[in-house]
């Protein structure tokens, strides 16, 4: 009989849906933060796409995406005050400031804060400081996993053409 790799999301299968979407949000955040494991600065840097998409970028940009969902949605605050990019494009731009090791300690500084920001809301909770206007954090959990989980595969392909280098 084979054994299959633990997986934390099989030992939430029977939970309650909140615990089922913080389980697969934290997964994906992880993996995420983990595409960098291993690689230099500059193979982090290198651009193996038209656009602005580094693997050092998506991780940085995952840390915006935090900041939006769980910050700005929540508290209202403007992205100004937050210290993040007016848009998704931008946070992408990496400057000669951003490492390894500085992205991947931001992002998971910033998963904590969602997380902290959140844990006393319920799924119906609605969120006020969206452009959309009111949604309640159930949509922000799926649309932050939606996005993850094509962040993770967009990693997983520049991280394939960078190792067969």
């Amino acid at each position: 009989m084979s054994s299959l790799p633990a997986n934390p999301a099989d030992d939430v299968i029977g939970q309650p849906i909140r615990a089922q979407f913080e389980v697969f949000l934290d997964q994906h955040r992880a993996a995420l933060n983990s595409c960098l494991d291993g690689l230099t600065e500059e193979q982090a840097r290198r651009s193996l796409v038209p656009s602005r998409t580094t693997l050092l970028g998506l991780v940085k940009h995952a840390t915006f995406v935090e900041k939006v969902w769980f910050d700005e949605a929540v508290t209202c605050r403007p992205r100004d005050e937050i210290g993040i990019p007016a848009t998704p494009d931008e946070s992408f731009v990496l400057d000669a400031a951003d490492t390894i090791a500085g992205v991947q300690r931001a992002h998971r500084e910033a998963c904590e804060a969602s997380r902290r920001a959140t844990s006393s809301l319920d799924l119906d909770d609605l969120l006020h400081g969206n452009r959309r206007g009111p949604i309640p954090l159930r949509w922000v959990y799926l649309h932050v996993l939606r996005e993850l989980a094509q962040h993770c595969g967009h990693a997983d392909i520049l991280r394939e053409q960078l190792l067969a280098e």
